[in-house]
């Protein structure tokens, strides 16, 4: 199938800001990519891309004083199937996990470990290693959380998601990928496109979604705390320890986000 996949996103800045963006289709998906995939900005502006610590690709832009609006629209091959499942994937010791994935182990800015780590292996110690445990924390957090974007909040971390109880999928993300950790069950939070492909159309308004992927058997595998359930055209755009790595725009000076849109739509073809 063919997926038309982009945002547009508005500025109003007082002042030339800098910014830096991960807002591109990664790079594990480029040859899947049917048109270019590039920030375009109105009023037109220099962009220079890298690469980050992780892979992501990222851009750099000065926002001039005034308005900036940054779009992007492509179209994307996918092959329309659901994220696999792997119930028999084992779980590896720790001084057998490749150096790569030792970082995913660790505590980070929204998932601490440390105060989190009693109350996983009482909840799920007791479940076999491997898949069944990361479905075990995944089923647990699907249950725990209520979503709603009115419950939106971007300083909330995963023990603040387990107190509160409520948040969006970056906050299910997060509160799973710290039990996994605590788990000894390397973790990364993964940002990009989800539509309603496959499944009853969400009526709330398109956003970027955020899940998590789990390092088990030798490989990394997609789980989704929020959905919890296999899902169709997952577009992914950048990975990292979690939301911290992968900030859709991070801005240096004062700013005002004006206008956000966001679409993922499956193309019919004749």
């Amino acid at each position: 199938m063919q997926i038309r996949v982009g945002f547009e996103m508005s500025y109003e800045c007082p002042q030339p800001t800098p910014m830096i963006l991960a807002l591109s289709v990664h790079h594990s998906r480029a040859a899947d990519l049917l048109r270019p995939d590039q920030l375009v900005t109105q009023p037109p502006v220099p962009i220079s891309a890298y690469r980050d610590l992780f892979g992501n690709w990222c851009s750099r832009l000065v926002a001039p004083r005034g308005g900036l609006t940054i779009r992007s629209d492509t179209v994307i091959f996918d092959p329309g199937l659901p994220d696999p499942v792997w119930p028999q994937l084992a779980q590896m010791p720790v001084e057998q996990l490749p150096e790569s994935s030792l970082v995913y182990l660790l505590g980070s800015r929204y998932c601490e470990t440390d105060v989190l780590s009693a109350m996983a292996w009482q909840r799920f110690g007791h479940v076999p290693g491997g898949w069944q445990r990361v479905q075990a924390i995944c089923d647990f957090v699907h249950r725990h959380i209520q979503f709603g974007y009115q419950h939106a909040r971007r300083t909330r971390t995963a023990l603040d998601a387990y107190n509160e109880q409520r948040g969006v999928c970056r906050d299910f993300a997060h509160l799973a990928i710290a039990l996994c950790r605590c788990m000894n069950i390397p973790a990364r939070y993964c940002t990009g496109y989800l539509g309603d492909i496959g499944t009853r159309p969400d009526p709330g308004p398109m956003d970027f979604a955020a899940w998590f992927e789990a390092y088990l058997d030798g490989g990394w595998y997609t789980f989704d705390a929020r959905n919890n359930t296999p899902r169709i055209g997952r577009v992914l755009m950048a990975r990292g320890r979690d939301a911290c790595d992968v900030a859709l725009a991070s801005t240096f000076g004062p700013n005002t986000l004006q206008r956000f849109r966001v679409w993922t739509d499956e193309i019919v073809l004749a």
